[in-house]
């Protein structure tokens, strides 16, 4: 008998409030949301939307205001913070416009920081590591610090540390914004194999062409999801 999808990521009755002063912001509202194992979903709406603070929470960068969020079956909301940076650490991975890379480290020290925080050895280290470089075509750049790196490399070094862990869910907030046209469709269709590998994938975006891409499209608007499609996506 089929058990049907496996839920990744359930919330309910999500509210985030920030205060600012003597008012409130109440950016997220009455959040219902579940999105399944494997899926690619788009998060788009207007600037002020919700869209970065529900990634955030879903990254366990931010904690609700109030309800509940589980991930792979586990209520997050409840954990501490050195319980929730452990989840975070092996089981999400994020790629942000900025790349957020270590300055002064080289491709391949980013590539392994998530691993050395996570206590990995360091022959399994320099095992994936040498993968990944290998898979994302920056073997001869192993050693050059971000700034000896194009834009698209700085972005698959970003790629190649998000997954090192090898998570169930991948987080890109507008990962093609700083990259052109041809440099950001190499970047997706990165992030698309990833995908079709069975990883989860989330995208916030402002573009209507790669929101196109996703199989899901949530709308935002004022802290609400207003819009829940779903698309036969990419081809």
């Amino acid at each position: 008998m089929s058990t049907g999808p496996t839920a990744l990521i359930e919330l309910a009755g999500i509210e985030r409030v920030f205060h600012l002063g003597d008012s409130e912001v109440h950016a997220l509202h009455e959040l219902e949301l579940r999105i399944d194992a494997g899926e690619y979903v788009a998060v788009m709406g207007p600037s002020g939307s919700g869209k970065s603070t529900l990634l955030n929470l879903i990254g366990l960068l931010d904690r609700p205001s109030a309800g509940t969020y589980h991930l792979e079956g586990r209520d997050v909301t409840t954990l501490s913070a050195v319980e929730q940076a452990h989840v975070r650490s092996t089981r999400i991975g994020f790629v942000f416009q900025s790349f957020h890379l270590v300055p002064r480290l080289t491709a391949q020290e980013n590539i392994a920081l998530p691993m050395m925080l996570a206590g990995v050895s360091m022959a399994e280290r320099g095992k994936r590591v040498a993968q990944a470089l290998s898979d994302y075509g920056l073997a001869d750049r192993a050693d050059h610090r971000p700034d000896q790196l194009s834009g698209g490399q700085r972005q698959r070094v970003a790629i190649a540390r998000a997954t090192i862990m090898q998570p169930a869910l991948i987080l890109a907030d507008e990962p093609t914004g700083n990259l052109d046209r041809h440099t950001g469709d190499e970047v997706v269709r990165l992030l698309e194999e990833l995908n079709a590998r069975g990883v989860t994938l989330i995208v916030v975006t402002h573009d209507a062409a790669l929101g196109r891409r996703a199989r899901r499209r949530l709308d935002m608007e004022d802290g609400m999801i207003v819009g829940d499609t779903r698309t036969s996506g990419a081809t």
